[in-house]
């Protein structure tokens, strides 16, 4: 113990301490759910508000039961960060047996989010408790007031009864770190929940939170919500609540960090966003912009979606393309329009994201590292690019032109370096050029929503990120440098036998054809190992259309099972 260095001692004192928490949790944790448990997992949102205000269902009724989901979810995925539970059923000024669940816990009535249970990602201030964003040198560090979501989830009624897990500064496609673990995908543990609030999405697939409180940057919660099949929603910026919130980037305005909702049902996503904007989010947090909750109807508006098959870098797996292949049909089948859409170059739009993002040659991301803590695999080939002389990386991209003609990664070989603050400067007035591209085709078009796939992949295997790229992001992240509003719900499995590539695959015209990226990424791609990972589509509107993408997603789900095909989650 004394030769091991300060990163391996905080590492270990934060993961003892976590056990120490789930230790002391009442016996009946550690239990199988009964009957009556499993009828209040099976509640609505709105409904547990109901039952817990008029006070058919107590406070403790409602932990016992999403308690044992926590500590199994626990067990079998290590999912979580920290554990608040103990607080939440013994208030600081009582006190209850040890060992025995706690019967007499004061109750918050008449509030819009009463009895809620409601996980936090690692990355948002909670007073009192660390908020390390997966750094093992931000340990011992308790924060000295809570983040604006948590302040107004409290007032609302809400109960914060743990936080997941992240990766060392929310980058990556996998959630794994030296200071928690390794989080696991609930349905196989060989592979990713995805990042970086994989903890949340892993947590709430086991019925463990019945909303958890992610960040998206590019992909962050959408990632997990398509690895795990649950629901998501990153709003435009401004919408929700993120004072309070660390960045992976911090300081970084240009493509903003915001805070967002995942559930485990679309009408806990909608009602649960309905009732923070109702607790006038602008009030505890001064970014917020005053625009109250907007109700909206589309159930029997024929709409327009327009489809983005491809983003120029990564064709979608079998899998995932068969699966907004089959949300095409239904919405067809309901009498939407669906109509192919080729918009302006994402590649070239996600370039300019990602020079804005690493405008600053990586420090706000790798400056918090201790010399020998783990990263990403995909952030370490970050590092490695960041560092290269610039002479070397414009010699490669002309040798990568010259041999393989792949424009796309030519590009970001040149361009990702330390920015001076004029090419910084530049890139947003880039940024906003391409901005204007995309709002003149999408006025031109008339959409009502697009669809895409989340991501090429279902969930990458364990320690493959390095191969898939964190370009494979760029189904989602390019709606970040737009900031539109984009949601996930989960759609179908993959399945081995019709999602499997065509034999000699690797021989093909279409796979010798494959930029550098997308080899990589299809590498890890197999159906066969992959059967039953689930499996999601995008929906996406435009800025401040929260409202809307909401009904977009129910409009899809609806169509799906109009199809006899509505997804049912395992139950864990």
């Amino acid at each position: 113990m004394f030769f091991r260095s300060q990163h391996r001692r905080d590492c270990a004192a934060k993961q003892v301490e976590r056990q120490r928490k789930l230790d002391e949790l009442p016996s009946s944790f550690f239990e199988t759910c009964t009957e009556t448990d499993n009828k209040v997992l099976d509640l609505s949102l709105s409904e547990l508000v109901r039952r817990h205000t008029e006070g058919s269902l107590s406070t403790a009724s409602i932990l016992n039961a999403y308690g044992k989901k926590v500590v199994s979810a626990q067990r079998t995925t290590n999912c979580l960060s920290g554990v608040m539970i103990q607080e939440a059923l013994v208030p600081k000024d009582s006190a209850s047996p040890s060992g025995s669940a706690c019967t007499d816990i004061p109750e918050e009535r008449s509030k819009p989010l009463s009895g809620v249970l409601v996980s936090i990602k690692e990355c948002i201030d909670i007073e009192g408790y660390d908020t390390t964003v997966g750094y093992s040198s931000k340990v011992n560090h308790p924060v000295s007031s809570s983040a604006a979501i948590v302040r107004l989830l409290h007032d609302a009624g809400a109960i914060t009864h743990v936080r997941t897990t992240v990766p060392p500064g929310l980058l990556g496609l996998e959630t794994s770190s030296d200071l928690f673990g390794r989080t696991s995908n609930p349905y196989n543990e060989k592979y990713s929940s995805g990042a970086s609030s994989g903890g949340g999405g892993a947590l709430l697939a086991c019925r463990g939170s019945v909303i958890d409180i992610g960040t998206d940057l590019g992909g962050s919660i959408r990632i997990p919500a398509h690895f795990c099949g649950i629901y998501a929603m990153r709003s435009s910026i401004g919408r929700f609540p993120s004072q309070g919130t660390h960045s992976p980037i911090p300081g970084l305005e240009s493509v903003a960090t915001i805070s967002a909702p995942m559930s485990r049902r679309l009408e806990d996503l909608e009602e649960f966003w309905k009732r923070v904007v109702e607790m006038r989010p602008w009030e505890y947090d001064n970014t917020c912009v005053p625009l109250p909750w907007r109700p909206i109807d589309l159930q029997k508006t024929k709409l327009k979606f327009g489809v983005v098959w491809k983003d120029g870098i990564i064709a979608p797996s079998p899998a995932c393309r068969r699966a907004l292949e089959w949300a095409c049909d239904a919405l067809e089948k309901q009498g939407h329009e669906v109509v192919d859409f080729s918009p302006p170059s994402i590649p070239e739009g996600l370039n300019v994201g990602l020079q804005l993002c690493f405008g600053d040659g990586g420090a706000g991301f790798f400056n918090p590292l201790r010399k020998d803590e783990k990263i990403d695999p995909v952030m370490v080939a970050v590092k490695s690019l960041l560092g290269m002389p610039l002479w070397l990386k414009k010699f490669l991209a002309m040798i990568t032109r010259k041999s393989t003609g792949d424009e796309v990664w030519a590009s970001m070989l040149e361009t990702l370096h330390l920015k001076s603050p004029a090419e910084e400067r530049a890139l947003v007035v880039s940024r906003d050029e391409y901005r204007e591209k995309w709002h003149q085709v999408w006025e031109d078009e008339g959409f009502d929503f697009l669809l895409t796939v989340p991501h090429a992949l279902p969930a990458i295997p364990a320690g493959t990120a390095e191969k898939v790229t964190l370009v494979s992001a760029s189904y989602m992240m390019i709606f970040n440098i737009l900031d539109y509003v984009a949601g996930v719900l989960p759609v179908t499995f993959v399945n081995r036998d019709s999602d499997a590539l065509p034999k000699d695959f690797m021989k093909s015209a279409d796979y010798k054809n494959m930029g550098l990226i997308s080899k990589g990424a299809y590498s890890v791609y197999d159906a066969d190992k992959m059967h039953g990972l689930p499996l999601g589509v995008q929906v996406v509107g435009r800025r401040f259309e929260e409202e809307k993408v909401l009904q977009g997603m129910k409009i899809v789900e609806d169509a799906l099972e109009g199809s006899d095909r509505k997804f049912i989650p395992r139950e864990f």
